[in-house]
């Protein structure tokens, strides 16, 4: 049976292993990234190997996970996006893919991998 494999995308370190390990633990390889340039790297790599992303908004320099997740849905259109943010909510609605969900955080682990 083939494992299903989430990109994940968060430039704080601490918050990236917890993710990570929460994501692996729960059944899901893990490509666990901390820019938006290396998510995409990642992607552009294989696209038929990723079956979703989960990014936080604001990812320092750079492209920000609002951009990221739209050049992603531009070559995979049906490319489950989550979001996760501790103070991007309120601009999901504008800013947000279409069909993605946003989880606040601090969150607990359950909500993602669910």
């Amino acid at each position: 049976m083939a494992t299903s494999v989430v990109l994940l995308v968060e430039d704080e370190a601490m918050v990236l292993l917890d993710i990570e390990g929460a994501l692996i633990e729960a059944g899901f390889d893990v490509i666990a990234v901390t820019n938006a340039t290396k998510a995409l790297a990642e992607f552009d790599r294989d696209t038929s190997r990723i079956n979703a992303v989960v990014t936080d908004i604001r990812l320092g320099s750079g492209t920000n996970g609002w951009e990221l997740a739209r050049d992603i849905r531009g070559v995979v259109s049906t490319m489950p996006i989550v979001y996760i943010s501790g103070d991007g909510a309120m601009d999901w609605h504008a800013e947000g893919v279409p069909q993605s969900i946003i989880i606040a955080k601090p969150c607990v682990m359950v909500q993602i991998i669910t």
